[in-house]
């Protein structure tokens, strides 16, 4: 079968991507930026690849989907946009596609959403249901799925409860941690919408997924600490607001706050599946919230987790065309140049693949950590979004408050883009060529206050940049 897959660098899309080209299928790929799709991930299945540009808010992008597609996926969302135009996007960004699909042999088109069963609803989860009512239409027929909390490694669900587990003994939280939810399996998710795709007992309708347990988030966070071996105590109080919520979670986690804020407007509201037999027609094990977890671990020890949620470019970034800075710039640009001899290039290149995330800097990580706090007071990423991988990098991934914009150990170099609140744009770039490795952080700056923050922090650059200098070379 010929499906379009719309999504396909986001969390569920590159799983999703894996499944389909393992079941045989023939997948055309859309993606707003053709350098952020790692095709060479998928040297085996080039036969089943065709990657296409398409930017759903953009009509003028839309004319080269194939007309002979069969089914599709629609995986878009802009929960990382602002809180005044997220709404309002993700409505004609699916207006966009039912109208392009419309044009198409496609028959079916397959929706993951949320359970939205209450009657009062989050921002986040009206505009889901916004969407879905955009993307019906009598030209094909639309199969929605309805999940509550995805549970996996790398999930931003997971990843958050992992924060607020790992990091603190003791917590007082807002009431609303007794609203009831019913998590699923990140498996679970992968195997219904490879399920339903050609059901036509499907089109048409709508089925709300879950797992086999109904747990409150506080159910949820005790349960963690327990597979963890670890003594929590949560209190909750009914005194904690919205915003000052969504301020906790942004600080303590790693999640931007604009989802943070999301995120705790979606907690207000229950979230438990309406019961239905679409597990028992597709023949689909149920897992429990205790099993997904220790999974979720599992591919976290063997260094094999596929995606995480935090790699999916918000749209700011997009509208940047980041992709643009794959050429690092020379004028009106601040350069710290440093290069050094190395013993073993093939070891020195493991080193720079390996930096950030839990490995560290490998020089004063304790300054780096100094910047992360300060990125956060300032409304950035910070540096608790760590890596995905231990051991490799692909384009797009997310290093710390650093963007991978190339990286290839063949050609032993990899290029980093700022992503951390700076009043100008960074690169920071390590080659290894003919025995020496090549270190170079490049600054353009915006304005005065550009330039003065370069020369601020200049003196920290001779400390910081000397020693991971020395550090990768293994000397």
């Amino acid at each position: 079968m010929k499906i379009f897959l719309t999504g396909v660098t986001g969390y569920i899309g590159k799983r999703l991507l894996i499944q389909l080209l393992e079941e045989g299928h023939q997948v055309v790929c859309s993606v707003r930026d053709k350098n952020r799709f790692s095709l060479h991930l998928f040297k085996n299945n080039l036969d089943q690849i065709e990657v296409v540009e398409n930017d759903f808010l953009d009509e003028k992008t839309l004319q080269n989907i194939p007309k002979d597609i069969e089914a599709a996926y629609y995986l878009i969302h802009s929960m990382t946009s602002s809180d005044g135009d997220f709404m309002e996007k993700e409505k004609i960004s699916a207006e966009n596609f039912k109208n392009s699909l419309e044009k198409t042999q496609v028959k079916q088109v397959v929706f993951l959403t949320g359970i939205i069963n209450e009657e009062k609803l989050s921002k986040h989860l009206k505009s889901r249901k916004n969407v879905e009512e955009a993307l019906q239409s009598p030209v094909y027929s639309l199969t929605s799925l309805r999940a509550g909390i995805i549970v996996g490694s790398g999930s931003a669900s997971f990843e958050i409860i992992r924060d607020l587990i790992e990091k603190l003994p003791i917590m007082i939280t807002p009431k609303w941690l007794n609203t009831k939810c019913q998590p699923i399996a990140i498996r679970n998710v992968m195997q219904f919408l490879v399920g339903v795709l050609g059901k036509e007992f499907t089109y048409n309708q709508h089925y709300d997924i879950g797992g086999t347990d109904v747990l409150t988030y506080k159910q949820m966070l005790l349960q963690y600490a327990e597979i963890r071996g670890l003594k929590r105590h949560i209190y909750t109080v009914p005194v904690m607001t919205p915003r000052l919520s969504s301020y906790w979670l942004y600080f303590v986690t790693s999640t931007s706050y604009f989802l943070a804020k999301h995120l705790v407007y979606s907690m207000k509201v229950d979230v438990v599946a309406e019961k239905n037999n679409l597990a028992e027609k597709l023949g689909i094990h149920l897992f429990s919230y205790s099993e997904a977890i220790r999974m979720a671990f599992d591919k976290i020890k063997q260094n094999d987790v596929l995606s995480s949620w935090y790699d999916s470019f918000s749209n700011q970034f997009h509208t940047r065309q980041v992709w643009q800075y794959l050429e690092v710039p020379d004028e009106g640009c601040y350069k710290d140049i440093r290069e050094i001899k190395v013993d073993d290039e093939q070891a020195t290149v493991e080193r720079i693949f390996s930096i950030g995330g839990k490995t560290g800097w490998y020089y004063a990580d304790f300054l780096w950590r100094i910047r992360g706090f300060l990125d956060k007071l300032f409304g950035g990423v910070g540096l608790n979004r760590g890596r995905r991988n231990y051991s490799s990098l692909e384009a797009g991934d997310s290093v710390d408050f650093w963007r991978v914009l190339f990286a290839d150990k063949a050609e032993k170099r990899l290029l980093l883009f700022a992503e951390m609140k700076v009043p100008g744009e960074a690169w920071l770039e390590f080659r290894v060529k003919n025995g020496v490795l090549h270190q170079e952080a490049t600054f353009r700056p915006l304005g005065l206050s550009g330039r003065l923050y370069w020369y601020s922090v200049l003196p920290f650059h001779g400390l910081i940049f000397n020693g991971m200098l020395k550090k990768l070379a293994g000397k």
